[in-house]
């Protein structure tokens, strides 16, 4: 492939995943802005977890609306749609929110957005991408939402007490991300295999299609990778993070903090981008997932004693984050989006990233009540063990797609 080539499929893929960096910002900005907004509408716990996760309810509807319909429409399309709905969200934080009610319906807006992104980026950069660096690219979008988590944590660092600010960034961002797609090719796998259907007059991208003989096992492996990237509790410290430090009294300023955690995410994923493509798939997976048990197993050790050195904690926290940032974070898209056919890749894709985002939001709206009713250390501890489980999961079941054609994958899987 000539440097030319390589180069415009360079640029294709970062247009295409710089609607991550929204997404990223819609996620890492709640955590400064959530206690002042629990102060200004005097939220209970459980009304908490609803403002927080209320998003993750919009990208589940997102992600399985929006994969279907670019099967249907195009990936270009709904990557278009995606940026004017997350605008449209930012837009209203900033501007016009006089209740909690009017701050849901705003994120859960937004999540739509960012939910139909999740299905349709990492869909289509598999597609434009080769064997070669694949993974590299579609890593694209979870280096997006990294990098959109620390713009919002340094923003909130920044203006501190004003949460309209703090939510409302993501509406400029949003912009910037609609006039990269006007560049953007559509799918030529896409293309194809619209035309292919077409010439046959059949449709076979339906719910029922993806759940037939071998296809349906491929898909079951997809949901199971999803569910387990999510449910293991990687979003607790990026909503919660502030008030998981200041509770232990880790230094004087838990958004300070929480910067650092989100520069080592940063830098771990971009470790990530790297390696990728440069070890097997499982290596990675099981590798980071053992590790993220052991720093979630000291965490709830930690949580359980008097007096735990701050130190320690947030390195353990920090582990926890560089260990799933390695693995579960970038892998879960480019393995699922590597498994599945082209014919249903973006309806799978749209089921699997559901499923991660639907154990997002239970794992986001129950937090505040386990840490109240269980403990922290009972709330890590069944973290912990979700992710042994999650990684003796991976070894037994997960196939390794490493350095292989699309096509080569599915004959491998015997996918028809």
């Amino acid at each position: 492939m000539t440097t030319m080539r390589q180069s415009k499929i360079v640029f294709y893929a970062f247009a295409a995943a710089f609607g991550a960096v929204v997404v990223g910002m819609n996620m890492g900005g709640i955590s400064g802005a959530i206690d002042i907004i629990c102060q200004e509408f005097a939220l209970t716990a459980l009304a908490k977890g609803f403002v927080t996760g209320s998003i993750l309810i919009g990208c589940l509807a997102g992600a399985l609306a929006g994969g279907r319909l670019a099967d249907r429409y195009g990936r270009k399309p709904m990557l278009l749609v995606s940026s004017l709905l997350l605008a449209l969200s930012g837009l209203g934080c900033w501007l016009f929110v006089p209740s909690w009610v009017y701050l849901t319906v705003f994120r859960l807006l937004g999540g739509i957005g960012a939910g139909i992104l999740s299905a349709v980026i990492p869909s289509y950069i598999s597609e434009i991408s080769p064997a070669a660096y694949r993974g590299t690219l579609v890593s694209f979008y979870q280096v997006g939402v990294v990098v959109g988590i620390l713009a919002a944590y340094c923003w909130n660092f920044i203006i501190r007490d004003n949460w309209h600010l703090m939510l409302g960034l993501p509406f400029f961002f949003s912009v910037v991300a609609a006039l990269l797609l006007i560049f953007l090719p559509e799918s030529q796998v896409w293309i194809e295999e619209k035309d292919r259907l077409g010439k046959d007059g059949s449709n076979d991208a339906g719910i029922s299609a993806m759940f037939r003989g071998r296809t349906g096992y491929v898909v079951f492996l997809g949901i199971m990778l999803a569910f387990f990237q999510q449910i293991t509790g990687i979003n607790v410290v990026v909503n919660y993070a502030p008030g998981i430090l200041d509770s232990l009294g880790i230094g004087n300023d838990p958004l300070l903090q929480t910067v650092y955690i989100g520069i080592a995410n940063l830098v771990f994923t971009l470790v990530a981008l790297w390696v990728v493509d440069k070890f097997n798939r499982k290596t990675l997976l099981v590798t980071g997932g053992i590790g993220s048990f052991l720093c979630l197993a000291y965490l709830a050790w930690a949580y359980s004693i008097e007096d735990p050195a701050p130190a320690s904690v947030l390195a353990a926290i920090m582990g926890f984050i560089g260990f799933f940032a390695l693995s579960f974070s970038p892998l879960m898209f480019v393995v699922t989006a590597e498994m599945y056919p082209s014919r249903i890749r973006g309806t799978a894709m749209a089921l699997s990233t559901g499923v991660s985002w639907a154990c997002a939001f239970i794992v986001v709206q129950f937090y505040p009540w386990m840490e109240a009713s269980l403990g922290t250390n009972v709330a890590f501890g069944i973290f912990a063990v979700l992710l042994l489980v999650a990684s003796l999961f991976i070894a037994l079941y997960i196939p390794e797609t490493k350095g292989k054609t699309l096509e080569e994958i599915q004959k491998e899987l015997k996918i028809d």
